[in-house]
Order: structure tokens, then sequence, then C-alpha cells
């Protein structure tokens, strides 16, 4: 229902392959064979070897020869696409990808009409939302989304109180959050701004599951709160256990950053990432990728 209505609101048409019936999806099958054979099966760390377990020892395991990132594999998939194959002649066309494409577009036009805009509109429309959808506003709280409260000066209407308002949230960003108030859409801040802001859905996870594990080991009858787990992500031991998951939450969001067509370069991210810390998941890190985090000198005294 959710992701119908995200087509719905744009005019788009969902067609769906029937059950056990490969044939109807043959086209994105033939895309992604040819994407595994020409591109992934030939990077270290592909999982090939796994089909055959009783080859797999231990210096050919692929979790020891994974060396490609998220935004690394972006940038090379997008020039094996665009470079290589789209510039091939396709034995099925008679000419190459590119020049088919600049043909039907010369005889049938951009239909500039039928595309949609990735604006803020359209990311708000794609954003999750909670398990009902909606969440009741609270005097001098706010909404409550994922155990956590978000406040807007919209909530001090008193006719916006005690009532129930459609939210969502930002998965990457569990600093903010929105909810649909007065025929519009307004941005919440959380109660704890200053220690969530940038902080993703999946970081908060580990972060709490932490905490529980703590807690629990501590005493049985300790609930979590909003202000405990505040206090732990900002801890000091609390960034090496949320390290890692960091770092895939930087990779994923200059990937997407490229995708709307602002890139950002890797290495002015992650360099006071990595270097926030001497552990060794830090050590093991900078080793393995001397380049990619080498931090720029300004100044030797």
């Amino acid at each position: 229902m959710y992701f119908e209505a995200l087509l719905a609101r744009y005019e788009c048409t969902k067609k769906t392959r029937p059950f056990a019936q490969a044939r109807f999806g043959s086209v994105c099958e033939r895309v992604f064979g040819t994407t595994n054979t020409q591109l992934i099966y030939n990077l270290a760390g592909n999982t090939q070897i796994t089909k055959e377990v009783r080859l797999v020892t231990s210096s050919v395991d692929p979790r020891k020869h994974a060396a490609w990132t998220l935004g690394r594999l972006y940038d090379r998939l997008c020039e094996w696409a665009y470079e290589l194959y789209d510039t091939t002649i396709h034995p099925a066309l008679g000419q190459s990808p590119r020049d088919c494409f600049a043909d039907g577009m010369a005889r049938t036009g951009s239909r500039a009409h039928r595309s949609i805009p990735y604006d803020d509109e359209f990311r708000l429309m794609t954003l999750p939302t909670t398990t009902k959808g909606t969440a009741l506003v609270s005097p001098g709280k706010g909404v409550k989304i994922n155990h956590l409260y978000y406040w807007s000066i919209a909530f001090r209407d008193p006719t916006v109180e005690q009532t129930l308002v459609p939210v969502r949230y930002d998965p990457y960003d569990v600093g903010v959050a929105y909810a649909y108030v007065g025929k519009h859409w307004v941005t919440c801040c959380s109660e704890h701004y200053a220690v969530f802001r940038g902080r993703s859905e999946r970081e908060m996870m580990l972060a709490a599951a932490e905490l529980r594990r703590r807690l629990r080991d501590h005493s049985r009858n300790t609930q979590l709160t909003a202000r405990k787990l505040a206090d732990f992500v900002a801890s000091v031991e609390a960034e090496e256990v949320l390290l890692l998951q960091r770092l895939r939450d930087t990779e994923t969001k200059q990937v997407n950053q490229a995708v709307d067509g602002h890139p950002v370069e890797l290495e002015n991210d992650l360099g006071p990432i990595i270097n926030k810390l001497d552990s060794p998941l830090t050590q093991s890190v900078t080793s393995q990728s001397p380049v990619l985090f080498q931090p720029e000198i300004f100044e030797e005294y």
C-alpha cells in the first residue's frame, strides 16, 4: 500500500511479474546477468566460489578478499554501464545502446512532461513511516516516532494537540522527522537533536541493543529511555561500537548524493571519522586503504 501510494501520487503504472514466470522479467534478468559476468564476477571478493562449499578454504574465502566499498563500486559500475556497455555494439540491436537510445529520442521526443523531478517533495514521499503511519501529538512533547519524541512549533496549536497526524522519518538522520499538520508537511526536531543529528536508524538500533545489554547485566528493572540512549551515543565508548556502521552510512549518503547529482569526495567525510579513534578497527581500515584515508597535511611545525 505504501509503495502503491507513491506510484499513484506521481501517476505511475506498476507492472507485476507473475509468480514463477521468469520470462516476464527477461529484460531485467538479462541486464543483471551481463553485469555479473562482465563486471561483478571479476572483482576481488565475489562470492561465486561459495556455490561449491567444499572448494572454499581459508586462503580463498571471499570475506578475506573483499576490498570494494559501496562508493567505489558505484563509481566503477557507472563507468562500466555508461562508458563500456553503452558504447559497445549489441548483437540484438545491430548498434550500440547509446546510438539506439539517441535514435529513439530523435523519433519520439524526450517526453519532458513525464519526467519526475528529484526535489524535496519527491524525497519526502519516499521516506518511510511508522507501523501505524500516524502519531499522537502530546502537549509539550510532540509526536513519538520509534521511541523518540519530535517537536515542531506547529504543535502549539490547541486544535492539533491530542490528534493523530501522519508522520515520516529519515532513516539516515534520526535527528529530524516530518509531520503532516495544517495540510502541509512540517519539520520536527528530536528532543536530543544535538546528539542524534546525522545518526542513521541502523546506528541507533545498534546503540540501543548495546545499551540494553549493558543495562540488563546491571539491573533487570532498568528501562531504556531517550535520555540514556542519547548519553550513550555521545559517550566515547559508544564510538567503537558505532564506528563501522557510521562508515557504511557515510558511504551510502555519498552514493545518494551522487545519484542526486551532488557527488562528494570520499576522503573529505571519512577522514575525520577514521582519525577520531586510535582503535584496532581504525588501524585495520587505514592499513588496508592507506591512500583512501590519508589526511591532507596543511602545515608542519
